[in-house]
């Protein structure tokens, strides 16, 4: 007696053989083997002349005999079968009972490989949605497992093409991808995007309608787009089965492998399709076609030129999805850099640096500075000067806060308010912050107030106020608009003390000056109450840098 054993990711089976053995997809086989590379009918074993004859039958894939491809060949027990990704086992009991123990030893050896673990299974059911509900069917998905053959459809060199149909099949693909090319253009939306891939599926190949289901941030099948070949959209609720994922049919109304797959039967399927979108090993989704007309509508051909559609659709989803994520890291980056200097904010695009989204606490020195008579100076101005000057006036004054490497946090009108310590926290922030307020009131003279005044043209005069302490700091906002800013007593201490400064005063708190109180000559004022504190604030002018050589780094020192 002999019998094959089936392997396949379903796992092993064992078969008796007859005297006459079919293998293939199709349910009319004599052994049905599940695997979509598998032609419908792909070979004969035979009992002729006291041997088992293995004759491949014309299969779009080959059958291999312990690697090597044949047509036909007379088969010893041991020898394994590969058709598609599947193995097949041939083990002849009779060589056994002649061969006595060293056959025996043979037979035991015929597969001395282990059994390798199935690899984990993606998960391909959905949660229902208005469009499209993938209903539990009889298999589960395998969609990796089925990847091996799919990454070996290459183009042959020339010099190797042997036959006429290899050449016509890369034909095939080149005129697939030249037509999907053609119809999707540059489209980076992937709504859009896929809409027109399942509309040049549709010229391409004999099916009703088609549905793309891409993987989400948690590797779940979602549904991204159903598409009718009559209409632009679908208007029908579409339950698609996960028995339909695994396997090409010729007729799933009658083909075993769908027993009980009762989402079938309520759609009325009798042909399917369904591939991986799959590019450089990653796979993206599922791409999936049915008709609901024919039976036998999709041929081998079909599924060969279909998987081409999926490998160019993948190719394009891939490049839409990169192109969202650099348009989104460009945004985030123009937004950083306009808060932070360029050399922060470049490592916080690199990830050497977090800014974390939820609230912290952290020590933090704020600067607020105010242009001092600014509401009745742009009362007697036309509003683009106005615009203008303000401009030109923030260009210095950031430039100043950036070589400190303190953050912009805002612009409020004329105000300018900036953190020394958030999100990025150096030893020195209050020394960096004071010296930023002293270097402005010194640009704002020597480099925009003179040119201004030489030309007849109205001058800015700003009072600037300092404090230290814990802020939270943090991004705030709604889903939809984020910025990073800080909260706190902190802050608003700091905003009192802006409007307690006269024009060309630079005004710290006592927790700032003890922090730098080594760097810079002050003048203790008088203490001052401010709104929402129940005492009043001891606080410094600064007048001037105690030693400039101590207070200035290489880096930040004026020429």
């Amino acid at each position: 007696m002999a019998r094959i054993t089936i392997i396949s990711p379903e796992g092993r089976m064992e078969r008796e053989l007859g005297a006459h053995n079919s293998l293939g997809r199709h349910p009319n086989n004599t052994h049905q083997v599940l695997d979509r590379i598998v032609s419908k009918e792909h070979c004969h074993i035979d009992f002729v002349d006291g041997r088992y004859v293995l004759k491949d039958l014309g299969s779009l894939n080959g059958t291999f005999v312990n690697g090597e491809r044949v047509s036909e060949k007379a088969l010893q027990s041991g020898d394994e079968i590969t058709l598609g990704s599947t193995r097949v086992v041939f083990v002849d009991e009779r060589a056994a009972a002649v061969g006595g123990a060293a056959a025996g030893a043979a037979g035991a050896a015929l597969d001395p490989r282990p059994s390798a673990p199935l690899p984990p299974r993606p998960a391909a059911s959905l949660p229902p949605t208005s469009k499209v509900t993938i209903a539990p069917g009889m298999v589960e998905s395998h969609i990796r497992t089925k990847l091996a053959p799919l990454l070996e459809q290459n183009f042959l060199p020339e010099r190797l093409v042997q036959d006429n149909d290899a050449l016509r099949r890369d034909y095939e693909k080149l005129r697939a991808s030249y037509e999907l090319m053609q119809a999707i253009g540059v489209e980076l939306d992937v709504d859009r995007l896929l809409a027109k891939i399942l509309d040049a599926a549709f010229q391409l190949l004999p099916a009703d309608r088609g549905v793309v289901l891409l993987y989400d941030d948690e590797r779940q099948l979602k549904p991204r787009c159903v598409r009718t070949k009559a209409s632009k959209s679908s208007n029908e609720d579409v339950v698609l089965s996960t028995t339909i994922i695994e396997v090409l049919s010729s007729d799933a109304s009658v083909d075993s492998r769908f027993q009980g797959a009762h989402s079938i039967i309520m759609q009325g399927i009798r042909s399917s399709m369904a591939v991986p979108l799959l590019h450089r090993n990653e796979v993206f989704g599922i791409m999936l076609l049915d008709s609901q007309i024919a039976a036998n509508a999709f041929t081998e051909k079909d599924l060969q030129l279909f998987q081409n559609v999926a490998n160019q659709a993948a190719i394009a989803v891939q490049n839409s999805l990169y192109a969202k994520k650099l348009q989104a890291e460009a945004v985030t980056r123009e937004r950083f850099q306009r808060l932070l200097s360029p050399a922060i904010a470049e490592q916080v695009m690199s990830g050497k640096l977090e800014v974390k989204k939820g609230g912290e606490l952290r020590e933090t020195t704020v600067l607020f500075s105010d242009i001092r008579g600014f509401t009745s100076m742009s009362e007697s101005m036309p509003a683009q000067e106005v615009v203008d000057m303000l401009n030109d006036y923030f260009e210095l004054m950031v430039e100043l806060i950036f070589e400190n490497e303190g953050t912009l946090d805002k612009f409020v009108g004329d105000e300018i308010m900036a953190l020394f310590g958030a999100p990025v926290g150096h030893a020195d922030d209050a020394l960096r912050a004071v010296r930023t307020a002293m270097r402005m009131l010194e640009v704002l003279e020597k480099d925009f107030n003179a040119p201004r005044r030489a030309e007849g043209k109205p001058t800015l005069q700003i009072g600037i106020g300092l404090n230290t302490g814990e802020v939270v700091a943090g991004y705030l906002g709604s889903s939809k608009a984020l910025e990073y800013t800080v909260i706190g007593d902190t802050v608003n201490t700091g905003a009192r003390l802006c409007s307690v400064a006269q024009a060309g005063q630079c005004i710290i708190s006592e927790f700032t000056y003890v922090k730098v109180k080594d760097h810079f000559e002050v003048v203790e004022l008088p203490p001052q109450q401010v709104k929402g504190k129940s005492k009043a604030l001891k606080i410094y002018n600064v007048v001037a840098f105690r030693d400039p050589a101590t207070s200035w780094d290489d880096r930040t020192r004026p020429s």
